[in-house]
């Protein structure tokens, strides 16, 4: 993939594209973020390839363009990018649309050319894409200067790309092979003693709200109801306390009821006041824990810290609740893969999640678990269902719900031609 322009925003002076000037100005593309993900979850590497021109005529520094691929490396959880520094004087083979590193990141991870894809927002991505023997897609941003020819698809960004080329053979992202485990998030008897038969869920989370929402009033019974049916995967259950010192009694009489119970501790109580010393505590008494309703990196960082000695534990992440503020998750859940790396026995949980694609981003950054409640779960038959399919389904639930409702427009007769 090129940088600028598909995985970054360009910056457009007089119909022609120039790169960000300075870090400042480097803005990720949202669709780029999603493209990504669905593309690393399909089983794709994923690798910049980028002129930098500037770096040659001094009007750029290479330290500059070096930290722009880090950011976008990062955010993007790319497994690669590179630049060349040389302008059309220099000659060079690196240079699009030379095919020069195309190839070295194919000698470098071995890459099949053939199945492999360029995506770039000018001719010479298109161009050096086809000297190496990829399959070439082109993004139309309408610029005044020569344009594409010869490509296979054009697309008006990258994640419209990303669907293409999924559409090109069947998906290697089958459930088996994923990375990231499946917890069923729910509070309903019946719908957790049918989530037990299903080989795919690895564990079970409850909250307080969910049990509420389920008409439960005695906690312990049901508790125990639900170890009955499920005495063989983990299950979280919270401690519903305020105060600290019966907050640590509570989860140290939870932890009890199964060795497969994880006491779910929230990071704060309601006054804000950090749970990190009852987590400590516990975890120095050998207790399961869930740290809960964490939506920060300081957060995990003083959680992680608390959680030393501990035996197997999880941390959650609210994802969900990070994105209804309008910030992206991806990025924060990644930094946060990368902090749990330290304490091996801790498990990063995706918690909130919003939509089926956040399985696919949490298995794209490598997340350990993710907790779908049962209207999500519903969802997982609907992966490598063609879309063309999918929108006629749509029209046809359009057509039967209209017939359902009995709904008439009094349409008058047409007249002659």
């Amino acid at each position: 993939m090129d940088r600028d322009g598909v995985l970054n925003r360009e910056i457009v002076r007089d119909g022609r594209p120039f790169p960000p000037a300075a870090i400042e100005q480097l803005e990720i593309l949202p669709e780029a973020q999603k493209a990504c993900a669905l593309l690393r979850a399909a089983g794709f590497l994923l690798i910049g390839v980028t002129n930098q021109p500037d770096i040659a005529r001094g009007t750029q520094t290479i330290e500059t363009v070096e930290l722009m691929n880090r950011r976008v490396k990062q955010e993007l959880c790319l497994d690669a990018i590179r630049f060349c520094p040389h302008d059309d004087s220099d000659h060079c083979a690196c240079r699009k649309p030379s095919p020069g590193l195309l190839l070295e990141e194919a000698r470098s991870h071995n890459i099949n050319m053939k199945a492999s894809f360029m995506v770039g927002d000018r001719w010479k991505d298109v161009a050096a894409g086809q000297q190496a023997g990829c399959c070439t897609i082109f993004i139309d941003h309408g610029y005044s200067e020569k344009g594409s020819s010869g490509h296979d698809f054009q697309a008006p960004d990258l994640l419209a790309a990303a669907y293409w080329i999924l559409e090109q053979g069947d998906p290697m992202n089958k459930q088996s092979e994923w990375r990231t485990k499946i917890f069923a998030d729910g509070a309903d008897l019946a719908a957790m003693t049918r989530l037990a038969a299903d080989p795919q869920i690895h564990g079970f989370t409850t909250n307080p709200s969910l049990m509420r929402k389920a008409g439960v009033n005695d906690y312990e019974r049901f508790a125990r109801e639900v170890l009955a049916i499920i005495p063989d995967r983990p299950i979280s259950f919270e401690i519903f306390s305020d105060d600290l010192d019966e907050m640590e009694q509570q989860a140290l009489q939870i932890s009890k009821w199964g060795t497969n119970v994880y006491v779910k501790v929230p990071v704060t109580n309601t006054r804000g006041v950090s749970t990190s010393p009852i987590i400590r505590s516990l975890a120095s008494k050998g207790v399961k824990q869930n740290i809960t309703a964490m939506l920060t990196l300081s957060q995990i960082k003083s959680t992680l810290d608390a959680l030393e000695n501990a035996p197997p534990s999880f941390v959650s992440m609210f994802a969900g609740r990070i994105a209804d503020t309008g910030v992206d998750p991806v990025p924060i859940m990644a930094a946060a893969v990368e902090m749990l790396k330290a304490r091996p026995q801790v498990e990063l949980i995706w918690a909130s999640p919003r939509e089926i694609l956040n399985l696919v981003q949490a298995n794209a950054i490598g997340c350990h678990i993710i907790t779908l409640t049962p209207e999500l779960l519903g969802k997982l038959h609907m992966f490598g269902k063609a879309l063309d399919e999918l929108s006629l389904e749509t029209v046809q639930m359009f057509y039967r719900d209209a017939q359902a409702a009995g709904l008439k427009l009094n349409v008058p007769p047409a007249g002659p031609d």
